[in-house]
């Protein structure tokens, strides 16, 4: 379907990438990952041929279809909702405009002028808007959106839109360039469920952990001007890469072993006659050496942890009857809410429950007009915006937003953690409203800080952050002994910290006192939403359901099951019996590859191995070659244990 051959691109003497090669097939499920600057939208917009390779090819299957979300600013005209979403091709949009037009001015006329409305039946016109609108309902649109001028709504919505307008075309190849920033978690996972169905391949980035996890079969890491592919999901490829490295270096240290031993001989003896042209062989012999590279260390991440504020009182923060209200359209009534000291609370629910409202009004950043916040003994909060400049001044440098503090603190200690940022040097003095969405992220949490609260008030904190920024994130709030308040739609971060969930929605509050996965198995979200997008939902009435599930089977009916049951499981018995062979073979071959790398290692090091010319040369590239098959055994083996793994779960 696509196919790289050899591109390589550079900017500004910079080389992103060289000799990178990638065949994308039908299907595919791919993550491309890598540190920010490494080139990930710089080989999009390669693909997107917005750009061009300094060498190399970018091939397409004949005839096959793209589609691009971009990470932000997509744009909106005077179009509402749902034509947004429906204007799949050029050709679409203008039958569409004319039908539209004609039924403004005919209303009581079939067929408009120029065989319009024969056109939008061949396009298949109302099957498109049907799905248009199935499609914008999975993420969050009521149906009051779908005839709102999209310009009207915010930027994420929009960006929902222009999604919604990609599934309704179903491109062959669908490329996504951070697709969760903008969506809820309920829109996430009717999202997440909804790709796996997808009929064409999917290439995206995402800092998603969770996601990726879900979704890919294969995992791109872009870093060092390389592209490398591992096969699995996010968690796979983690471990893959490590086991690569640790063998890169095993591999880099022997050579270099090899390397000190012949120049150390040619250095002994290159002055002596009788000797001085073995030296020379030896020389020559480093010379020829096909050299190993040690594995490279990733760049800079963020390495910060909180200053851990004073101890607050047990009730930290309470609402007690308070109303609030968007003009006449109320949110709350009489709510009644209390944070205790040392709660880890993840708020859930649809879209415009009031999720961002209720975190607000514990952050005092709203009025309720009735009732009252009341803070704690010791309590101070702080508030940590989806919105990031709702909190900076966009006039103001990186460095003077960072000293805008309470708190008496010098500019080296300040510049010091601006610094554990990736704010160094010159960057200091950028104007805040050029940072990027990572930058004005991580210049927030910067100001949190520096003045830290003991309740902590967070609205989509893993937006725009990369995932080691969203790791140290996560293991800098375990560690934090206030209490945690905060929305998210990236699962990975709420499974890590959330001990409470509170669902939200329609002004009503349900707690949950365990963390995720105990709310998603007592409401059956989970299951309940896989139905739904797979088309399973029964239609009928509840009592008909109900009595259809109870009823009686007739006995012919039960015998012919039984059979049915009986083969199935023998059938599941003999594929797991054939499957746990494959992984005992493949534990085997493991184990004498593994035996076979420690002799050669051990060989490698012995005094005599490098008395015999080329020896050392041959041990070397055996130990490679045998490094290369425990790499495609284990490899192998993972998938096996974890296809067997999955058999056990499905019996």
């Amino acid at each position: 379907m696509l196919t790289l051959s050899e591109i390589s691109k550079s900017f500004g003497g910079r080389t992103l990438f060289s000799d990178v090669s990638l065949q994308v097939n039908r299907g595919d499920r791919i993550g491309l990952v890598g540190p920010n600057g490494a080139g990930k939208s710089t080989l999009f917009s390669l693909i997107l041929q917005t750009d061009t390779p300094d060498d190399g090819q970018v091939n397409f299957e004949r005839g096959i279809t793209l589609g691009y979300l971009p990470q932000e600013s997509a744009p909106a005209g005077d179009e509402t909702v749902v034509e947004l979403a429906t204007s799949i091709t050029p050709d679409f949009v203008e039958v569409s405009r004319k039908l539209k037009a004609w039924e403004t001015t005919h209303p009581d006329d079939i067929d408009p002028h120029d065989n319009v409305h024969d056109r939008f039946n061949e396009l298949d016109g109302y099957q498109v808007e049907a799905r248009a609108k199935k499609i914008l309902k999975g993420l969050s649109f009521r149906d009051s959106d779908f005839d709102r001028p999209a310009r009207e709504m915010s930027g994420g919505w929009v960006m929902r839109a222009h999604l919604a307008r990609l599934l309704t075309q179903e491109p062959d190849l669908l490329m996504l360039d951070e697709p969760t920033n903008h969506l809820d978690l309920e829109a996430l996972l009717w999202f997440q469920e909804y790709l796996k169905g997808y009929p064409g391949g999917v290439l995206m980035i995402s800092h998603d952990r969770e996601f990726l996890n879900q979704l890919v079969g294969s995992v791109l890491d872009i870093r060092h001007g390389k592209l490398t592919r591992y096969r699995g999901n996010y968690e796979d490829y983690l471990a893959q890469r490590a086991a690569k490295d640790s063998q890169q270096l095993a591999a880099y240290k022997n050579q270099q072993k090899e390397i000190a031993h012949l120049q150390e001989f040619a250095d002994r003896f290159r002055a002596k006659a009788s000797k001085a042209a073995q030296a020379q062989s030896k020389l020559k012999q480093i010379e020829r050496m096909e050299k190993i590279e040690a594995p490279v260390a990733d760049d800079a991440t963020v390495g910060f942890s909180f200053p851990q504020p004073q101890r607050s009182g047990l009730k930290v923060v309470s609402l007690k009857g308070v109303d609030f209200s968007y003009g006449p359209a109320p949110v709350y009534r009489a709510l009644d809410f209390q944070a205790e000291r040392d709660e880890r609370t993840v708020l859930v629910g649809p879209n415009g429950a009031g999720k961002s409202t209720l975190l607000k009004l514990l952050a005092g950043v709203l009025t309720p007009q009735a009732g009252e916040r009341i803070l704690g003994h010791n309590a101070q909060s702080g508030y940590f915006s989806q919105y990031r400049t709702e909190t900076l001044d966009m006039s103001r440098t990186v460095l003077d937003e960072a000293s805008d503090t309470p708190q008496r603190v010098t500019e080296q200690y300040i510049r010091t953690v601006l610094g554990s940022f990736l704010f160094r040097g010159d960057d200091v003095f950028k104007r805040v409203s050029v940072l990027s969405g990572g930058e004005k992220s991580r210049l927030a949490l910067v100001k949190l800080l520096l003045n830290p609260p003991n309740l902590l008030l967070m609205d989509e904190p893993t937006t725009h952050l990369d995932m080691p920024s969203i790791d140290a994130l996560v293991k800098a709030l375990k560690d934090y002994t206030g209490t945690l308040i905060f929305i998210s739609h990236d699962v990975y971060f709420i499974r890590a910290l959330a001990n409470k969930v509170l669902h939200v929605n329609a002004g009503v509050l349900t707690p949950y006192a365990g963390d995720y996965q105990y709310y998603l198995d007592r409401t059956k979200a989970s299951s309940a939403r896989v139905a739904l997008t797979a088309g399973l939902t029964d239609s009928r009435p509840t009592q008909q359901r109900e009595s259809a599930r109870n009823a009686p089977a007739p006995d012919t009916e039960r015998k012919d099951q039984k059979r049915n049951d009986s083969a199935q499981r023998q059938a599941r018995a003999t594929e797991r019996k054939s499957q746990q062979q494959t992984v005992r073979r493949l534990e085997k071959d493991i184990a004498d590859c593994e035996a076979r790398q420690a002799q050669l290692t051990l060989d490698m090091e012995k005094p005599e191995t490098y008395a015999k010319a080329g020896a050392a040369m041959h041990l070397n590239r055996e130990l490679m070659g045998v490094q290369h098959q425990l790499e495609t055994l284990t490899a192998d083996w993972e998938a096996a244990a974890r296809k067997l793994a999955d058999m056990g779960e499905a019996t």
